[in-house]
């Protein structure tokens, strides 16, 4: 048995992994990648966060373009006077309105 463990420790793999120096470099390297506050996982996580916020970030900035397209398109009183005819069923004084509904658009 002794000389079965003698043979193991000749090993040229075994006594590189068994090195001071190594062992003390591979369990630094596993603490900083899983078991940091600032670990690799931890920055993979706000990584894909950050991308997802930027997505959003684009996707608001072409509403805001569409919005404010609107707002200039209000600006002009035809305009203005259309969608508030359309939207609040606003009318003139000599005027009247008629709301026709389908029954596809009725809440229940």
């Amino acid at each position: 048995m002794l000389k079965f463990i003698k043979k193991i420790l000749k090993n040229k793999y075994l006594k590189f992994l068994t090195n001071l120096y190594v062992i003390s470099t591979l369990l630094f390297f596993f603490w900083m990648m899983f078991m940091d506050a600032n670990s690799y996982l931890f920055h993979k996580e706000l990584n894909k966060e950050i991308n997802e916020l930027k997505e959003q970030k684009k996707k608001l900035k072409t509403e805001i373009e569409k919005d404010k397209k609107f707002i200039e398109n209000l600006n002009k009183i035809e305009n203005y006077e259309a969608y508030a005819r359309e939207k609040f069923f606003m009318k003139k004084d000599d005027e009247e309105i008629y709301v026709i509904e389908f029954k596809d658009t009725i809440e229940k």
